[in-house]
């Protein structure tokens, strides 16, 4: 609650400095016309000159009036404003409007040399009242002025040009920062959605094993019934089914090699798919490499459809990966879940037993299998465990045809 109110604070803030600062600015410019160095509105160079006197507030309300214009015209130009400074200075002293100068002269500054040469002319201009009045031999000026005029360049144009100098490599360093988070999450979502990409042509090829498997075991039906046929009307029946047949096989071929050459790094399988009858083969590698991995089934198992059983498959095995690349030898349960409308796949492993070295991977193997559950209208949940460890968890619906016996 109080960071949310921070944070309301300080974008309030913002807002008003962004809508006012200028004009703000503006005034405190001016006002510090009239507030010179010395406490005096006229500086001590021009009574020793036989200055009117009424002619300081008049040159005075022309400074203030000028530097104020100078910090509107900020947006557009700088040089006004650094130039109002330094003439400020020299005719009141006015401190105010030669600080907020040198801030703006190195915070914009293009090139490294351009805050060199303005520190050396701005110093050179700071003290160079007192100096001419030591030349030129004014009563009054001495050592120790000097010495106050070199403090007056350090403090008036020496402190507000560093400060300007960290303000600008903190802005670089902002941009560069959020150049780097833009490009990475720009990467990251590129990874992202060529993963579902690939993923998504994973499921269109599995289903094509499915599909052209039964749509084979159609037109079969069909020639055979054709070929038997009793009377006309069932022979011509049957070749309708036997043509619709091929042609939808010869659809869904034109349709995988699109997919094939739109992703191109994943080629269709050419072997049966895997499916829990091959879960105790896939375990047995894990246990193999040294990871001690228990397997329990609840419920009773059931024949399901193949697509379903292979997506069931590929979470077991994604998850176990993730168990070798992260996890070393943690100990792993996989429990296969039989209920009377989902099936349930749950992998979990504890925290590993020693420091382990992540082996490098995409990282986008859970965004996979996110997107093939839910193109099940599964359900996908990937989430670290208290006190180390991690949980891979999917369920997959079955409607009532999925108990079916398949053909």
């Amino acid at each position: 609650m109080a960071q949310s109110m921070e944070k309301a604070l300080r974008q309030r803030l913002r807002r008003i400095l962004d809508r006012w600062g200028r004009n703000i600015l503006a005034s405190v410019v001016a006002v510090g016309t009239f507030i010179p160095i010395d406490g005096r509105p006229i500086p001590f160079v021009q009574a020793e000159l036989d200055v009117f006197p009424t002619l300081g507030p008049v040159l005075s309300a022309g400074v203030a009036v000028g530097s104020a214009i100078a910090v509107l015209l900020l947006s557009r130009l700088r040089w006004p404003l650094i130039t109002m400074g330094l003439v400020a200075w020299i005719l009141l002293s006015v401190w105010v409007t030669l600080g907020v100068g040198s801030y703006v002269a190195t915070r914009g500054a293009r090139r490294p040399l351009y805050p060199v040469c303005y520190l050396v002319g701005a110093g050179t201009v700071v003290i160079l009242p007192t100096t001419t009045g030591v030349a030129i031999g004014i009563p009054g000026l001495g050592q120790e002025d000097l010495l106050a005029s070199l403090g007056g360049a350090a403090l008036f144009v020496g402190l507000p040009a560093v400060l300007g100098l960290w303000s600008r490599a903190r802005h670089e360093v902002i941009e560069g920062l959020q150049e780097r988070a833009a490009h990475l999450e720009r990467e990251q979502t590129a990874r992202a959605e060529q993963a579902r990409t690939q993923e998504r042509a994973r499921i269109a090829r599995d289903m094509h094993d499915v599909v052209a498997h039964r749509v084979s075991l159609m037109v079969l039906h069909a020639g055979a019934l054709e070929v038997n046929a009793k009377d006309q009307e069932t022979a011509v029946a049957a070749e309708l089914i036997r043509t619709t047949g091929r042609e939808a096989l010869t659809q869904l071929r034109n349709v995988i090699g699109v997919l094939k050459s739109a992703s191109d790094e994943v080629g269709p399988s050419l072997g049966p798919q895997p499916t829990l009858v091959d879960l105790d083969r896939l375990l047995d590698q894990s246990r193999a490499a040294g990871i001690p991995v228990e397997r329990h089934d609840e419920g009773t198992a059931q024949r399901l459809p193949t697509l379903l059983e292979h997506a069931a498959f590929r979470v077991v095995q994604e998850a176990l990966t993730n168990v070798h690349k992260h996890a070393g030898t943690a100990r792993t349960e996989v429990v296969v879940r039989y209920l009377d409308s989902d099936l349930e796949i749950l992998v979990s492993n504890t925290a590993p037993p020693a420091p382990v070295e992540s082996l490098p991977g995409s990282g986008m193997g859970l965004v996979g299998l996110r997107e093939r559950v839910e193109m099940l209208d599964g359900e996908f949940v990937a989430t670290k465990r208290q006190g180390g460890g991690f949980t891979v968890a999917a369920r997959f619906p079955l409607s009532p045809h999925a108990l079916e016996e398949p053909a």
